[in-house]
């Protein structure tokens, strides 16, 4: 391998890095305002799914925004690479959740993932988002910081392009099993 193709792989992985973070950073952020938003519901989502005993509800529903809050600015500054870690665990945990759930046969249950006015159910494509973010958030950890101007703006890009598709997925994903979408593959098949 050359210098410059060296160069440039050590440039890409730099710039992946922070663009997963950034990105993991703006959901983390989202996922937590959102739940402060609508924190008169977040227990009732914590207890819908059956893992935790009814005593740590209402303290996993206090202490999850703020916990998401904090990983989501930590992220989003650029901070010690070990706050990666902190955001796999908690996204290998709520995927963990999700696939526990569906396998028991409880895919209505609203996920959690970030009050809005789509109602997301369980699925395993869910799971699938939380794993990619997971390992596009991974890519920080062996990455230094862009070193010019330029890898940071692509990288902030990149962080910033990888929010809005999380974005469109969910809204896609909730649409697709919206009653509206029923009602539209009901039509469909009748024809």
């Amino acid at each position: 391998m050359s210098a410059v193709a060296a160069d440039l792989a050590v440039s890409g992985l730099r710039v992946a890095g922070l663009a997963g973070a950034f990105g993991t950073g703006l959901v983390f952020v989202h996922a937590g305002l959102s739940k402060l938003l609508h924190r008169d519901v977040l227990p009732g989502v914590i207890a819908n799914y059956r893992l935790l005993p009814d005593v740590l509800v209402a303290p996993v529903a206090a202490v999850l925004p703020w916990a998401e809050l904090v990983l989501g600015v930590a992220l989003l500054a650029g901070g010690p690479r070990l706050a990666v870690v902190p955001a796999l665990l908690l996204l290998g945990l709520f995927a963990a959740a999700m696939a526990v759930n569906i396998g028991r046969g409880r895919r209505s249950i609203d996920c959690g993932c970030g009050r809005s006015q789509l109602r997301q159910t369980l699925g395993w494509p869910l799971v699938a988002r939380n794993v990619v973010l997971m390992a596009l958030a991974a890519l920080r950890l062996p990455a230094a910081l862009p070193s010019t101007g330029f890898e940071l703006a692509t990288a902030l890009a990149g962080g910033l392009s990888l929010f809005v598709f999380y974005l469109l997925f969910n809204a896609i994903a909730a649409l697709a099993v919206s009653p509206v979408a029923a009602r539209v593959n009901a039509g469909i098949k009748r024809r």
